[in-house]
């Protein structure tokens, strides 16, 4: 038995897999972001552990003689977050999260500092990354910076509190801007722009290995015996990959999380840091990817069903399907937390265009689907012109329960997309098989197949063309409005 850990920005899953690759069992427990100023983005490590815990007592409620079965534990989690913690490991602030913009001047002053940072790094200096956090709490926080002796990301400091040791993985570590990304090595290059040291960065292992043992005291809360592993794990898009078998070249996955990732697995180290296209070491050893983002995804279509009473995303889905072709009209660019993939454009917002008095909640929430569908084919584009080769898409994530959704992003990318048994689970999963190499030692590849496939989604041809005139002008919105949103 195997358990996967995920850390996500809206919740901590943990999952429950048998030897035979089956989900036996669940446990969750929800997490708040704080956003005490414009551009922030906050947690509270402290309640990324509470919030696992309270998942590890559920699963031990539903399933006490499968999670005391466990012999790996695998770890995912939100990347590029910036866990500050002093010399006796007691937390400084509350960590700065992934799409968190206050940190743009930072950036431009990193790449200043260190002229090869994109050739080192493979990727763009973006506000999202760690290092330019590290710059920002210098300059703004500078008591805080001196006190720092290490520097965690979100699912390692859960590994801190599991195992007592300081100890990262090549996936998550490529997010930080600290990492030489070809050689899988901290950078000290890029550690000296920062004013930090290879001494504040923990010990890197790939993600199938171990990276710790579970904590006596733990195991015996737990009903688990003695030795249990903990394996390096994975940030949360390598870790979804694992779980649904995104580890051969070609392959791709979608992910429909708080933020959208396209996500394609590469046999070498491919950048294109132009068009903000990530370029990280995978969690496998002798692998990498590249990746676009979007930050907001399946949150967009949460935050119009809380704006609308819709009541649910279900719900609003059903509406939007049974308004048909009534929802055309509304354009939607899904912005709210600022972009990535490919303007890079932390101050961009979003926007609601070709509003009437015959919009109604089925039109808003079409337009949701549509925008983030646009999105994701901006960063298709920014992934071909990387070099990307893509064979085969799949779908993972909350977002990917809805059907009309995937009709939508089918048609809007020319691509069928695949959607396998359980892909909602996402991360935990992928987890979970990382846990299961680092205990077995069993080869990767045996281990991280792509799970049954449920179905798959064609590309709507009849609607090919109307969605084709949509993309060009959701894109001609941005490029009009790119310098109102410069001025706040």
């Amino acid at each position: 038995m195997y358990l996967g850990i995920d850390l996500g920005t809206s919740g901590v899953k943990a999952a429950l897999v048998d030897d035979a690759q089956a989900v036996i069992g669940q446990g969750a427990a929800p997490l708040d972001v704080a956003r005490p100023h414009p551009l922030w983005s906050e947690q509270d490590p402290e309640a990324w552990w509470r919030a696992t815990l309270a998942a590890l007592a559920a699963l031990k409620a539903s399933h006490p003689k499968e999670l005391a079965a466990v012999r790996g534990i695998g770890l995912s989690g939100q990347m590029h977050g910036a866990t500050l913690l002093d010399d006796n490991d007691a937390v400084l602030r509350p960590a700065i999260l992934w799409n968190d913009g206050r940190s743009a001047a930072e950036c431009a002053e990193l790449e200043r500092r260190e002229p090869a940072s994109r050739r080192i790094t493979g990727n763009l200096a973006m506000p999202g990354f760690t290092a330019p956090k590290l710059l920002w709490v210098a300059g703004h926080e500078p008591d805080v910076f001196k006190r720092v002796a290490k520097v965690l990301l979100p699912k390692d400091y859960l590994r801190l509190r599991l195992t007592g040791e300081h100890v990262s993985e090549m996936s998550d570590a490529a997010g930080t801007l600290w990492l030489d990304v070809a050689g899988r090595a901290w950078s000290e290059a890029m550690l000296a722009a920062t004013g930090l040291s290879r001494d504040h960065m923990p010990r890197l292992v790939e993600g199938s290995q171990p990276g710790g043992t579970l904590k006596p005291e733990l195991a015996a809360d737990w009903g688990m015996g003695a030795g249990v592993v903990v394996a390096g794990g994975a940030g949360d898009n390598a870790a979804g990959a694992v779980g649904v078998g995104t580890v051969a070249p070609g392959r791709a996955f979608l992910s429909l999380g708080t933020s959208g990732v396209y996500f394609v697995a590469n046999a070498a180290f491919s950048p294109n840091p132009e068009q903000a296209v990530h370029a990280f070491c995978h969690c496998l050893p002798g692998t990498w990817h590249q990746m676009s983002v979007i930050l907001s995804a399946a949150s967009c279509l949460s935050w119009v069903m809380a704006l609308t009473g819709a009541g649910s995303e279900a719900a609003l889905v059903a509406e939007i399907e049974a308004a048909g072709d009534a929802r055309a009209s509304v354009a939607f660019l899904p912005y709210l937390a600022g972009e990535r993939t490919p303007h890079n454009d932390p101050a961009a917002k979003g926007v609601f265009f070709g509003l009437t008095f015959d919009a109604d909640r089925a039109a808003l929430g079409s337009a949701v689907l549509e925008g983030v569908a646009f999105a994701f084919a901006d960063g298709q584009d920014a992934l071909l012109a990387a070099g990307a080769e893509i064979d085969t898409v799949s779908v993972i994530g909350g977002g990917a329960r809805s059907r009309l959704w995937g009709r939508i992003l089918a048609t809007v990318l020319g691509r069928p997309l695949t959607y396998h048994a359980g892909g909602e689970i996402g991360p935990a999963y992928g987890a979970a098989r990382l846990g299961r190499l680092a205990a077995t030692g069993e080869d990767p590849l045996a281990v991280c197949t792509p799970p049954a496939v449920d179905h798959v989604v064609e590309p709507d041809q009849a609607l090919a063309a109307a969605y084709g005139e949509k993309l060009a002008r959701y894109r001609r919105l941005y490029r009009q409005l790119r310098e109102e949103f410069a001025r706040g």
